[in-house]
């Protein structure tokens, strides 16, 4: 079961399992478009899994469409410094939600999978996955200084966005951190390899590998 509701400071979709909670929670982070059925999809799929799921609209219902790249980067800077503040009213909000069980993992993609990792930092998540989270350089000096939860890094090696070198560097970061973590590296994949309504940059072979890896991930860390 699925509906619009508000958590924290912002509107989004909730997917609910099937039965009674409460249940594992699950923040699902949007790529750079904004909310889409895209995100709403997977927010779905993770309910299927048993997880209460809740995919904020961090654009407040603005959206752009796959490939308009301008919008979608106007559509960041108009909202992405506040982002980070609004996914903390999220977690806050969830953790108090009567279908919570108290567990509580972020996955993100792209725009997204940066906001995952960077929630990490500001509560204390049981678990955090990113995808192809774009400008993740950004925070390394924020994930050195806070980053405690364990963490899922996925990637594309022809992502001209995420250079090679970036996610080995990241990888690098975590040993140095400390947390648990996994950080995988498809080949012959460019960014957004996951997105399964987009023929143009869909890998099926990578997307398969990588929702396997997610759900092994999350049912470690938050059952």
């Amino acid at each position: 079961m699925s509906e619009k509701i508000q958590l924290g400071s912002v509107q989004g979709h909730m997917a609910r399992p099937a039965g009674a909670g409460p249940f594992p929670a699950l923040i699902v982070v949007q790529e750079w478009w904004g909310l889409d059925t895209q995100t709403t999809s997977i927010a779905d799929r993770f309910a299927k899994e048993g997880y209460l799921a809740f995919a904020p609209d961090l654009y407040h219902g603005e959206l752009a469409q796959p490939g308009d790249g301008d919008t979608a980067s106007k559509l960041v800077q108009k909202y992405g410094p506040n982002a980070p503040m609004e996914l903390e009213t999220v977690f806050d909000a969830l953790k108090l939600h009567p279908e919570c069980n108290g567990k509580i993992g972020s996955v993100g993609f792209c725009f997204g999978g940066r906001m995952s990792l960077s929630l990490s930092t500001a509560r204390p998540l049981d678990a955090v996955c990113t995808f192809y989270g774009g400008g993740m350089q950004i925070i390394f000096d924020q994930l050195r200084k806070n980053l405690k939860a364990p963490v899922l890094g996925l990637f594309g090696d022809a992502d001209r966005s995420i250079p090679v070198g970036t996610v080995e560097e990241f990888d690098k970061l975590l040993d140095e951190v400390g947390v648990e973590h996994e950080v995988i590296m498809y080949p012959n994949s460019g960014h957004a390899f996951f997105r399964d309504s987009d023929p143009n940059v869909y890998i099926p072979e990578a997307a398969k590998d990588a929702w396997e890896r997610v759900k092994k991930f999350f049912g470690r860390h938050l059952s």
